[in-house]
Order: C-alpha cells, then sequence, then structure tokens
C-alpha cells in the first residue's frame, strides 16, 4: 500500500520516532487524540468499512454506519452502484435518516423535510420559494453546492469501504495481495446474512484493534481455546503483516503432533481447565469448507475492520470509537447461500463461540477494559510490546506482537508522527 502523509496536519510530537515496541498510555486517554484521530485516520487517506453489499440487493436498499464517529448512509441508487455520504441535512446538522436499513426511493430530513436522492445530493427544501409570495430562500441559493459530504466508495468480495480522502490508493493496492487473498479465500461465493448485533465495550477503540492482532494471548487469554485444544501457539500457522503494517491475518492449523507436546503444561496456564467437559462434544467438530485445514483466520484492515473465521463461524466486525472509553463493536455472521442444511446447522452451533457472551470473544470484551482501568493513572508510562522482537514483518510463529507494532507503524504514519 503507497498512502500520502497527511499534508496538512502538523506533525505529532507525543511519540519518540521509530519505537513501535513501547506505547504511551496517554493514547488512550486524551480527548486531543481522539479528535486527531477522527479527522487523520477515519477522515484521511484511509478506506473503511462500511456494511456488506448483501446488505444492499436491490436499488433503493440502504443502510446507515459510521466513518469513524461519522454518520454515513449507504444506498444503491437505480443505476446498480452504491453510494455513501454523511448522514447529515445540510440545512441544520441533523441525522438525515433514523433506522438501521431498508429501502427508500429517497430520503428526507424530519426536521424541515429537506430531501435527498439516494447518492446524497440535495433535491428539495421545503417552502424553497415561500408563501404567498413571502419568505423562503435567497433565489440565488445552489443546491448542487450544499450537500453532504460524499464519499468514494470501492467494494472488494462483497464489502463495501468507503472514503473521503481523494489520495488514498484504490481499495486492492490498500489491501495488498496477500490480504486481498486472505479475503477472498472466505468471502469467494455469495453470502447470507445470519444475524446481526451490536456490542460495547469500555475500552478506547485501539485496545480492542490491538486485541485483534495480537496473536499472543489467543490461547493465554481464551480458556475455551486451550482447554479443547481448538487454538494453541504450538499449532501450525503464523502471521501475515502487509508492508505498511495497518493490515494482517494471523492463521492456524490443528496439529496433531501439537496436541501431545508438553509446552502448555510447563507454563501452568490458568486457560487450561482439565476438569471442564463438554455436554455436547460436537460444538467441536467442523467441516474443513475451504480445503486447507486452517481453522482460524483472523484478519484485519486498518483502521477497523475484522473478518474472522473461527472452525465454521464467518462474522465481520466494525471497530468503532464512540467516545475515549466507549467502542461501538458491529458483528454480522455470515453464511454461504448454498450452505447444506448441515453446515448451517454448525455454523449455528458454532456461534455459541463467538459474541458479547460467547465462550471465546466474551473475554477479548472485556479483556480491554481491564487494561482501560488499569491505566486509569498510568498515563505518563508505556506499554512493551516486545514479544517476538521489535520487527513489523510476516512471521511463521505466532508468540510475537508483530501485527501489533504493524498497526502502531501504521497509527503513527496517518497521525503524521513520522512526517
Amino acid at each position: 500500500m503507497s498512502v500520502t502523509a497527511p499534508a496538512n496536519n502538523a506533525p505529532l510530537t507525543f511519540w519518540p520516532p521509530g519505537n513501535l515496541t513501547r506505547v504511551p498510555y496517554h493514547l488512550y486517554q486524551e480527548p486531543a487524540v481522539l479528535d486527531a484521530e477522527q479527522q487523520r485516520i477515519f477522515e484521511g487517506a484511509t478506506w473503511n468499512y462500511l456494511c456488506l453489499e448483501a446488505e444492499l440487493p436491490q436499488p433503493g436498499g440502504y443502510r446507515t454506519t459510521f466513518l469513524g464517529r461519522m454518520p454515513v448512509v449507504v444506498a444503491r441508487d437505480s443505476d446498480g452502484e452504491v453510494y455513501a455520504f454523511e448522514n447529515r441535512c445540510s440545512h441544520r446538522g441533523a441525522l438525515i435518516v433514523l433506522d438501521d436499513g431498508g429501502t427508500a426511493r429517497d430520503f428526507q430530513c424530519v426536521y424541515h423535510a429537506w430531501r435527498y436522492d439516494r447518492q446524497g445530493n440535495l433535491k428539495g427544501i421545503a417552502f424553497q420559494n415561500g408563501v404567498n409570495g413571502e419568505g423562503g430562500m435567497d433565489p440565488a441559493f445552489c443546491m448542487k453546492s450544499h450537500g453532504p459530504r460524499k464519499l468514494r466508495t470501492s467494494v472488494f468480495c462483497g464489502l463495501v469501504f468507503g472514503s473521503l480522502s481523494d489520495d488514498v490508493p484504490d481499495l486492492e493496492d490498500y489491501l495488498g495481495p496477500e490480504i486481498a487473498r486472505g479475503i477472498s479465500r472466505v468471502l469467494h461465493k455469495p453470502v447470507q446474512i445470519l444475524g446481526r448485533f451490536k456490542q460495547t465495550l469500555p475500552n478506547n477503540w485501539k485496545l480492542y484493534v490491538e486485541n485483534v492482532r495480537d496473536t499472543y494471548h489467543a490461547s493465554l487469554l481464551h480458556v475455551f481455546f486451550t482447554t479443547f485444544r481448538l487454538n494453541r501457539l504450538s499449532q501450525k500457522g503464523g502471521v501475515v503483516v502487509s508492508e505498511c503494517g495497518g493490515n494482517h491475518i494471523s492463521f492456524s492449523a490443528i496439529d496433531p503432533i501439537a496436541e501431545n507436546g508438553e509446552d502448555y503444561k510447563t507454563e501452568e496456564l490458568r486457560s487450561e481447565k482439565d476438569d471442564f467437559k463438554l455436554e455436547d462434544a460436537t460444538l467441536l467438530k467442523g467441516i474443513d469448507e475451504f480445503g486447507d485445514g486452517v481453522t482460524l483466520q483472523i484478519l484485519s484492515v486498518f483502521p477497523g475492520f475484522v473478518l474472522a473465521q473461527i472452525q465454521n463461524t464467518i462474522a465481520v466486525r466494525q471497530v468503532l470509537p464512540e467516545g475515549l472509553e466507549t467502542t461501538a463493536l458491529n458483528w454480522v455472521y455470515l453464511g454461504f447461500q448454498d450452505d447444506t442444511p448441515e453446515l448451517r446447522t454448525m455454523r449455528h452451533k458454532q456461534s455459541n463461540l463467538i459474541g458479547p457472551a460467547g465462550f471465546v470473544s466474551m473475554e477479548d470484551g472485556a479483556v480491554g477494559g481491564f487494561v482501560q482501568r488499569g491505566i486509569a493513572s498510568a498515563g505518563a508510562q508505556e506499554a512493551i510490546v516486545e514479544m517476538g522482537g521489535d520487527s513489523v514483518r510476516s512471521q511463521s510463529s505466532r508468540t510475537t506482537e508483530a501485527s501489533v507494532r504493524g498497526f502502531w507503524k501504521a497509527y503513527r504514519f496517518h497521525m503524521g508522527a513520522d512526517s
């Protein structure tokens, strides 16, 4: 990925250049940093996941979403193209669309009935010419010049991304070839939405994004993974980090030889429970539906998109900052339109692993809050991100924080810290 650095932003001086193994805790605590992230990252030269193309199957279909903290409408017009624009009436700033999605011929603000088409163009002003020859807008008022901000949109494997930047490269260049292959490996045919929900996390958005990329923690934090041998660092796997650092894949496959290793026994881990049993052991069975033996693939795209395949569960996650210590995590569970009944049943059963109360993801939802609380009075201190060295590169080991350092490399670039 090649991205032009933010030219109009002064370099940030809050972080010594070059050091990615130490992360200042105040980055999770300062309102000015959150505001700068909105301007420089989310509204900057990045592609932000907006929704699934499957959520807009017909002309008139629309979804409301966010670009960072900016509310956005995504709609398919009668020409078949997908458009996105700021969900803000150009008159007084009210939301134009209030619900999550549906179908519409056009959109009308409830406040003063200003009307917009599916591409975000201002098309109508209530009583524009006044009443009985009095009032109304100035005749020189130009509706074409007064509309909400429009986003560039691009679709890859059914994922709709948007950007406010003219400088961001094409989406496939932004992803890079390895990340693009990782997406197309999973989303290789028409999907079907199985369900969705929103989770509110009690921590800064960056703590969750770090957690997604943190392959080191997976079998140390997650009791279910370790106890039932679904994910262990001793298994086959690795980490792929894009050249820019911002995008990553971690993957693992069941390794029968590793299952009998002594590595975990000698560590005496909290996450390994010899006395835990399952009433229904079929939860552990899965189908190698991608033909490569990979049972877990977590993929992220900077700044806040995640595609996860865990066993036969497939989900996309959208990570959004709501406040300094509040993050919205939007989940959509997926299957494929040609799923067999048996595979669909398997997906539903394994979905007990994932989500706010899932056997695995519940712990991810909690641990960010533990960090946020732990660093409450440590703003002048730093986190250590040194597992696996100090590099930002792909590795065959998952006992590494290379992809976490990759996130911070991209973060520093977009925030202007390395200008």
